[in-house]
């Protein structure tokens, strides 16, 4: 029989890591020495608790950068699992190879058909390599745009979930022109007559993050980041050392309770202590409620009562000064 694998610890979560320990290692003793520790177990697992709740009641941007990109995070394709019935997924823009980093296709919500969109990683190197790390080509964003304009077609609300650190910066992507690609998904976006909602699920980075994000409704995860940059290129372009991302973090005011202090986000969904990975159901049973208000209120609206609020919701972001 393996060794299970060692859990993979954020820095920060070291203390709660080290109490988890003891209380592992005192019941194993307890067993093999026939002696009750019971006492001993308690004390440990209430400082445990309290600790966890100073630990990530207490999280500054930075460290919710780390927990979006937990490697046991849920993904785009898990929340679909949890979420939606009789998914159908879509491949392919037509123009010239299906991108796996973004999937998509029609499914039901409690029973009312819809589009989902949303951006994949991969659990291991292998897939990470298939999905190209989360980071679209100019074909995921076009495969996106052929997907909402079926949804549009059709009537049917448009869901995204958005999970990036970017839009693939390679050659080839340049070559066959990402930027006009996320460009014209900003234009058409804006102009579509049906219910757009999005969640940052994750990771929510510039452009690569906003090329299917143009929606009536976007909400953003307790422990995800929405930002024009990641803290790492801030730093090296602002600093010009990356070491100085978590000065970076906090400046980008990239976190779910800044982003909706500041108007960019509409609602904040609520994930377990520790992170949407401590308990996935839970997470996903939130962002349905969430969806579910959502699309009620939503579907209430004309076409052109949609189109002109999201025109508005865009128009109102930032502060001009002379």
């Amino acid at each position: 029989m393996s060794a299970p694998k060692p859990r993979f610890t954020l820095e920060f979560e070291k203390p709660i890591r080290e109490l988890e320990d003891k209380i592992n290692a005192l019941r194993a003793s307890s067993e093999t020495a026939g002696m009750d520790v019971t006492k001993e177990v308690r004390s440990l697992e209430a400082k445990l608790e309290q600790t966890r709740r100073e630990v990530y009641g207490n999280l500054n941007p930075w460290q919710r950068v780390q927990l979006a990109r937990h490697p046991r995070r849920p993904y785009s394709l898990d929340y679909i699992g949890m979420l939606f019935d009789d998914f159908q997924e879509l491949h392919g823009d037509r123009l010239f190879m299906d991108d796996e980093s973004t999937v998509g296709g029609t499914a039901f919500f409690e029973g009312r058909p819809v589009m989902v969109i949303g951006q994949q990683k991969g659990r291991d190197t292998k897939e990470n390599l298939r999905r190209n790390f989360g980071c679209p080509n100019p074909e995921g964003y076009r495969k996106a745009l052929r997907l909402m304009k079926m949804a549009s077609t059709f009537g049917l609300p448009i869901i995204t979930l958005v999970d990036t650190p970017g839009a693939f910066p390679g050659i080839g992507s340049e070559e066959r022109h990402v930027a006009e690609a996320i460009a014209v998904n900003l234009r058409e976006m804006s102009q579509f007559g049906v219910p757009i909602i999005t969640f940052v699920i994750g990771e929510g980075g510039s452009g690569g993050a906003l090329g299917i994000a143009v929606s009536n409704k976007v909400y953003i995860l307790e422990n995800a980041y929405y930002s024009v940059i990641s803290p790492e290129g801030c730093a090296a372009i602002l600093f010009k050392d990356r070491a100085h991302a978590p000065k970076a973090a906090e400046a980008l005011r990239l976190d779910a309770p800044n982003l909706l202090k500041l108007g960019v986000v509409d609602g904040v969904v609520k994930e377990p202590l520790g992170g949407a990975q401590e308990d996935p159901a839970a997470t996903g049973s939130n962002i349905r409620k969430t969806l579910r208000d959502s699309l009620a209120d939503l579907s209430k609206a004309s076409p052109e009562k949609l189109i002109a609020m999201r025109y508005a919701k865009f128009r109102a972001m930032g502060v001009y000064a002379e």
